[in-house]
């Protein structure tokens, strides 16, 4: 063999190590970026259970508290019907029951995968229980304001009732105008509120889940096309 040929044997057998290290390298470095992002999505799965902590909480303060204290207001009886208060208990255990098997599905899937999941498996798995959980975190929020407005408006149903008992008259004797003035607010504010609300629950998952899922998305998509 000619020394030109085993410098262009040899140039092949370097290039190729050379290739395989450099892929080595970057799969360590995706690997560290993916345990980076994972180690934060665990600070944030904590943090939600804080929050669900303060949810049960406000609810039972709600329920017991606040709830029988607004009962008669101005001589006017405060009975809400029993299918809003079920609605709205029933929406408040969907949210929680909703995060609960997030956390347990996201915990048991990362707990398996640091065991026998590859890099690659690892992330298919945390990626798919996070897109399932945005699934259920919207329809959840659907359902909040969807109750929210039911109990505003009957909140704003109350506030006529009041405001005619309190001129010594009947709901039925009040003006049409007033009726409308009270009712065109009452709409306007409701839709500031529901949007207002559903941005907030939308910003604060992203900041939580959805900027996390992204850069997991990029990384599965960079560990493709070094495989």
């Amino acid at each position: 063999m000619k020394i030109e040929d085993l410098q262009k044997a040899w140039d092949k057998y370097s290039s190729k190590d050379t290739i395989q290290l450099d892929e080595d390298a970057i799969k360590e470095m995706l690997g560290k970026r993916t345990k980076s992002l994972i180690e934060r999505i665990d600070r944030n799965v904590k943090i939600g259970f804080g929050v669900l902590l303060a949810l049960i909480l406000y609810i039972i303060i709600d329920y017991f508290v606040i709830y029988p204290n607004f009962k008669n207001v101005n001589g006017v009886e405060l009975d809400i019907p029993t299918w809003i208060i079920v609605m709205d208990l029933l929406s408040n255990l969907f949210i929680i029951t909703t995060f609960i098997y997030f956390a347990i599905t996201y915990f048991r899937v990362k707990n398996r995968c640091s065991v026998i999941c590859n890099l690659k498996d690892t992330l298919i798995r945390i990626i798919s229980i996070l897109k399932l959980y945005e699934r259920l975190f919207f329809f959840a929020l659907i359902i909040i304001l969807l109750s929210v407005s039911v109990s505003y408006i009957f909140g704003l149903q109350f506030g006529l009732i009041t405001q005619a008992k309190e001129q010594g008259m009947e709901l039925s004797e009040l003006g049409t105008t007033q009726i409308a003035i009270t009712l065109v607010i009452g709409v306007m504010f409701l839709v500031l509120m529901a949007g207002g609300l559903f941005l907030l629950f939308r910003w604060g998952f992203r900041r939580l889940y959805g900027n996390y899922l992204f850069r997991l998305k990029m990384t599965l998509k960079e560990l493709n096309e070094i495989d």
